[in-house]
């Protein structure tokens, strides 16, 4: 029972992690595509405005390794 318990925080901590970049990568892409449009040489600063909701999986995945690792 403990174990499972772990595990659902571990996944719980990674899958909502996942859900909100993916919320947030949908609102940033619409907003580069119109950005793009307007003012294509800002191509760089856009993929990295894209990029930088993927730390919170990275940040979410440490956490559920955290959580297995340390909680046994």
């Amino acid at each position: 029972m403990e174990m499972g318990l772990i595990a659902l925080g571990a996944g719980l901590a990674i899958g909502l992690a996942a859900l909100a970049t993916g919320l947030a990568q949908a609102r940033i892409g619409a907003a580069v595509v119109g950005a793009l449009l307007e003012k294509p040489e800002s191509l760089g600063t856009m993929i990295i405005l894209l990029v930088i909701p993927e730390t919170l999986v990275i940040f979410g995945f440490t956490v559920a390794i955290l959580i297995l690792t340390t909680l046994k």
